[in-house]
């Protein structure tokens, strides 16, 4: 498309371009209270927003049961949302305020101040041995890693580490669920949703408060 260099016609776009920002507060309320009532009339059922971290920015999603998803952009959070619309609910809205806590809970973790999540969980992507796994891995002390054999050998299971090395890569709680404490038994990283250079990122974190 060609646009019209004309005068009168930049006229015309100098005068929209104040209109689009007067109206950006406008349609951020809009957006807020469109969340407001979607809560308060039960028509929303997993709310999202996006943070930024030293790992990159991460989508986290919640339902009424507590956090569901944490994401890392390598995922593709438009995936990881149409997922999430497919398997658990098509009624999803970005609803900031619903994730303030967990937001600020992973603010104070990448700033070093905390060491566990206080936020309730919503497990229901994960089943069976996986979901044991999951549950397990906050054990694993702050600071500390443990092999995928050792995880195995704790969840009653000491055949099945590369069981455990499947619970952790399809980890739908990455951070707040610490699979990145889990490593290899030579004390290598293996591998990770985020990507090694965040793998890295957050053991070097823990390590160094």
């Amino acid at each position: 498309m060609t646009v019209d260099p004309s005068p009168g016609h930049t006229e015309v776009l100098s005068l929209l371009e104040p209109l689009d920002v007067a109206l950006e507060p406008a349609l951020a309320g809009l957006h807020a209270r469109l969340a407001r009532d979607a809560q308060l009339t039960h028509t929303l059922d997993i709310a999202y927003r996006t943070v930024d971290s030293p790992v990159g920015k991460l989508l986290l999603a919640a339902t009424d049961r507590g956090i569901i998803r944490v994401a890392f952009e390598l995922e593709n959070h438009d995936s990881v949302l149409q997922l999430l619309a497919d398997t658990v609910s098509p009624r999803i809205l970005e609803a900031p305020s619903r994730l303030d806590d967990a937001a600020r809970e992973l603010e104070e973790y990448f700033a070093g101040t905390r060491r566990d999540f206080d936020l309730i969980l919503d497990f229901r992507l994960s089943r069976g041995f996986r979901l044991n796994v999951l549950r397990h891995l906050p054990r694993i002390p702050y600071g500390n890693t443990a092999s995928y054999a050792q995880v195995a050998q704790a969840t009653g299971s000491p055949n099945a580490v590369r069981a455990v090395g499947t619970a952790c890569a399809t980890n739908p709680l990455p951070v707040i669920v610490p699979c990145h404490r889990v490593v290899k038994s030579d004390g290598s990283f293996g591998g990770y949703l985020g990507g090694p250079e965040a793998k890295r990122a957050l053991l070097t974190l823990e390590a160094a408060a």
